[in-house]
């Protein structure tokens, strides 16, 4: 009797033993995926409840794969269509300081560049002894449909006009020499020197 209490006991212990081991073996395998919000137990309820503001179009066009931080991070490209005002703006200021060099040997004396108002901009003012010189600038590449000096015509002229008076209204009057209005074309080949061509008292 003894001997069949005794062989009991030590099955009901190992049965202990090892109920003991599977419930601390399942707490540390629970364990091990809740510690500190890692492993694969927090990623799963992370995607099941995503953090708050993160709206389900976000998480779709979130970018993804290698670099997707960087490029979601970096600014657009501006839209093409910005480039070629940027390049005719470019030309036009390189013709304009061609411009400006050739009234220079001439002798004049450079005043005003650019000069804006609310009827316009006059690209060059100069001063021609006792004479204002209001310029005009057309600056052109070679194949274009019109030569630079064709794109000034009398309604331009007329403007000129207009912008020449309102300078002088900010700056003293007319001088004793009168007013002057002149063109400088500037033609840019494909290769070789620029054309810069002067006509002097267009209007």
């Amino acid at each position: 009797m003894n001997a069949t209490h005794t062989g009991r006991q030590a099955g009901d212990n190992a049965r202990t033993r090892d109920g003991g081991r599977t419930a601390d073996g399942a707490g540390a395998a629970e364990g091990t995926g809740t510690r500190d919000g890692h492993g694969p137990v927090a990623a799963a309820r992370s995607r099941e409840h995503p953090a708050p503001g993160t709206t389900a179009r976000a998480r779709k066009n979130a970018p993804t794969g290698p670099g997707a931080r960087g490029r979601a991070a970096r600014a657009p490209d501006r839209p093409t269509a910005a480039r070629p005002r940027t390049r005719r703006r470019a030309l036009g200021r390189y013709g304009e300081d061609l411009a400006a060099r050739r009234l220079t040997e001439a002798g004049m004396r450079i005043l005003d560049r650019n000069w804006r108002c609310r009827d316009g901009e006059i690209d060059i003012v100069a001063a021609d002894g006792d004479t204002l010189v209001i310029c005009e600038v057309k600056t052109r590449r070679a194949g274009s449909y019109e030569h630079p000096m064709a794109a000034v015509r009398p309604a331009k002229t007329a403007r000129l006009r207009l912008l020449a008076e309102r300078w002088l209204e900010r700056h003293g009057g007319p001088p004793p020499g009168g007013v002057r209005i002149d063109v400088i074309g500037v033609l840019l080949p494909a290769r070789g020197a620029p054309a810069v061509e002067h006509a002097r008292g267009v209007a």
